[in-house]
Parts: C-alpha cells; sequence; structure tokens
C-alpha cells in the first residue's frame, strides 16, 4: 500500500507525536483530521490500535487487529496484537488469543514476539510443555536476530512466563 501523502501523513505523524509524549487521547483527535477513505490505512490502524490499547478498549482494538490482518497478513503486527486485544477483551480469554495467534507461527517462522506471546498463553493455560516449545522457537529467533539477550529479560519480567522462570534463568 502507498505512504500516506500531505496533510493525512501529517496527522499521522503529529498522533505518533502524541503517543511519545504519552497522550493517547491528542493523539486519536489528529488521527480524526486524517480523510475517512484514508483510516484503513494500514499505518493509521496500526496508530489507531496503540491508542485503543492505550485507553484499554480492548474490544475495538480486537476490531482493529483484526483489521490489520486482513490488510497486512504477512505482517506479524495484526496478528500479534490482534490476540493480544483479544486475550483482555470481553469477548476473549487466553484460549481464543492461542487460537487466534497460532496461524501466525506458520507465517512468520522466524518471528520471536509470535513464539513468545503463544508461550505466554500456553503457560497461563497450564500447557508447560507448549510454552517451552514456543519459548524455544522464539529464542532461537532471537539468536538469529542477535536479540537474545533482551528476550531473556523480557521472559524474567514476564508475569506470564513466571512457572517457567527458573528454567528461563538458565538458558
Amino acid at each position: 500500500m502507498k505512504p500516506l501523502e500531505a496533510p493525512d501523513s501529517l496527522f499521522l505523524e503529529a498522533a505518533e507525536g502524541w503517543l511519545g509524549l504519552g497522550d493517547w487521547r491528542e493523539a486519536n483527535q489528529e488521527l480524526e483530521r486524517i480523510r475517512p477513505e484514508l483510516r484503513r490505512h494500514p499505518d493509521v490502524l496500526k496508530v489507531r490500535w496503540t491508542i485503543c490499547a492505550l485507553a484499554k478498549d480492548w474490544d475495538v482494538s480486537v476490531e482493529i487487529g483484526q483489521l490489520l490482518v486482513e490488510v497486512e497478513p504477512e505482517e506479524s503486527f495484526g496478528w500479534v496484537n490482534h490476540a493480544y486485544a483479544l486475550r483482555r477483551s470481553s469477548a476473549g480469554g487466553l484460549q481464543a488469543a492461542y487460537h487466534a495467534l497460532k496461524p501466525a507461527a506458520e507465517r512468520f517462522k522466524d518471528v520471536e514476539q509470535v513464539g513468545f506471546n503463544l508461550a505466554c498463553y500456553a503457560c497461563q493455560l497450564g500447557a508447560l510443555e507448549d510454552a517451552r516449545q514456543w519459548l524455544a522457537k522464539a529464542f532461537s529467533a532471537a539468536v538469529r536476530h542477535g536479540t537474545a539477550a533482551r528476550l531473556k529479560h523480557e521472559a524474567l519480567a514476564e508475569s506470564d512466563l513466571e512457572p517457567l522462570w527458573k528454567e528461563i534463568r538458565s538458558i
């Protein structure tokens, strides 16, 4: 999809700036200035998802995440964030998030965030062996990308993975 042009690109940049300052309400107002026919652009949807997540509007975040999966099926952002919101939405939960993200593991074999999130969901569902396997895939990707130390730190800070912390420390 082609990039947004001015003035819409400027509104998007302003929204991103407001998010950088921690003000999702002002960011949302900037997005409202974008022409309606361009509000389904992936760049706009990603910022909108972030705004809704900061506002803890998980039901709308689920819808935006699903739109991103449809608009950009080859990008992991929509898949990961759709599942993340689904876990927290009124109609979702852990199992729904796990099932929504699992197809992305085949599509994105080298994306550590997919495996990491699946490990979190599996761990919280009590499927510790599945969680170990997903975490191993996430670490394999992280090693290839040179981000294994960061991922280990993230895993040890993630309460969803607490049942595996002892094992993670030994990695």
